[in-house]
């Protein structure tokens, strides 16, 4: 495993220490081991070397002392910052932002995802030209220059011009995707169901509250996702129906988690993977209450879905993990719920609200379909929620719960 030490710089904001600890967590999300921590407080970064050059001579001497194979930094710097970082240190310096982008590489598994991390590392890339952080831990692993992982393998070599080029056929391929999402996407559009997306912190149980009604709700064949306890387990959108005995339905996505300073190439890069969440019809915002720091979760959730456009979508806040902090659940509160993604009494109160949030226009009428019209009763036994049937002289007497597109088409039977 990697030995580091994490740094940062105070500038006096309340969240500093809160920040450090997820950075902590991000490190080891990219199995490095965190042999210490050293920060500064000031006022602002130094634009040449981002910490004060005395401050810098203690890392490097905190560096060699603890035999650390790199620094790591809590901000995005800037390629003068790293250059001379590393020159003072004289180890890897790596960046949130590089680190951000290491862990979506590891996590990766399909090809649009991998594309759109790859993006959004190359365009990281771009005005630095420099081999990473994490290409030269595998160098000195490796005791060689020439090791490569992939993307970003001989960024040293490679001119601003021939990166473009390559940005440019991924972003080619990227777009081949998002046509085929396009086609999807109409055709969901078309079938009328409702789309509820989960969204959310990262590791906050988006995709096992998903699994869960999967399973309680969803086709027994239906792919169920990844879930571990880690950060940015899931990369890609799932989508899956679920169905209801009372003749209802809607689709559910399961998405990319967020973070706080999330890199905006990233963001831009994910653009086609988070398009389903400004389609929805419903949020669901999937929150771990048993996070002293949940609250700015919760506001860096709301701070991205603004800034992907999705910030008018109405949202139901599910505070998961309540089983964690020994809390009382399921316990529903306007359009609150405390709950447990790992307890079915919880998911069924999460389906209940869900269904009155979308169904709540739904409308009950009695409709009297003469016998030369039966062709109809087909359609209400498909899409509506039969809730009484009686043969009459003059046809099926029927009492139903139905859409209003449903109760419009069919005024002419109600009685």
């Amino acid at each position: 495993m990697t030995e580091i030490i994490i740094a940062g710089l105070n500038l006096h904001t309340a969240d500093f220490d809160y920040s450090m600890a997820e950075f902590a967590n991000l490190a080891q999300a990219a199995e490095m081991h965190v042999l210490a921590q050293l920060t500064q407080a000031a006022d602002h970064p130094i634009s040449g070397t981002y910490f004060g050059r005395g401050k810098a001579d203690e890392f490097a001497a905190a560096v060699a002392a603890n035999q650390a194979d790199a620094l790591l930094v809590n901000d995005q710097l800037s390629p003068t910052q790293l250059r001379n970082l590393e020159e003072i240190v004289k180890v890897p310096v790596i960046d949130r932002t590089e680190l951000i982008l290491e862990i979506f590489s590891r996590r990766a598994r399909t090809k649009r995802a991998k594309l759109q991390v790859e993006i959004a590392r190359l365009k990281y890339q771009l005005p630095r030209l420099r081999i990473s952080g994490f290409n030269k831990l595998d160098q000195q692993s490796s005791g060689s220059q020439s090791a490569n992982r992939g993307a970003g393998e001989t960024q040293h070599e490679l001119t601003k011009r021939t990166l473009q080029q390559r940005i440019n056929q991924l972003q080619h391929q990227l777009q081949e995707i998002a046509k085929e999402n396009l086609t999807q996407s109409r055709a969901r559009q078309r079938s009328g169901l409702p789309l509820v997306a989960f969204v959310g912190y990262t590791n906050a149980g988006k995709s096992t509250t998903f699994n869960g009604l999967l399973n309680l709700f969803g086709e027994k064949t239906a792919n169920r996702n990844l879930v571990k306890d880690q950060l940015f387990a899931t990369l890609d959108t799932s989508i899956r129906r679920l169905n209801f005995k009372d003749n209802k339905s809607f689709l559910i996505s399961d998405t990319v988690g967020f973070i706080n300073d999330l890199p905006a190439d990233l963001l831009e890069a994910f653009k086609t993977t988070l398009e389903t969440v400004n389609e929805a019809d419903l949020l669901i915002q999937v929150i771990d209450i048993s996070q002293p720091e949940y609250k700015k979760m919760m506001a860096a959730t709301e701070k991205t879905l603004k800034q992907i456009g999705a910030g008018s979508i109405p949202m139901l806040y599910a505070y998961n993990k309540a089983d964690k902090l020994h809390l009382t659940y399921p316990l529903s509160e306007g359009g609150q719920l405390t709950y447990s993604a790992v307890d079915q009494t919880s998911l069924i109160k999460l389906t209940a609200l869900i269904k009155q949030q979308l169904f709540g226009n739904y409308q009950q009428f009695e409709y009297l379909i003469p016998f030369q019209a039966s062709r109809f009763l087909e359609e209400f036994n498909q899409q509506a929620n039969i809730l009484e049937t009686h043969y009459t002289a003059e046809g099926t007497l029927l009492k139903a719960e139905v859409s209003p597109q449903m109760a419009q088409k069919f005024t002419r039977f109600q009685q």
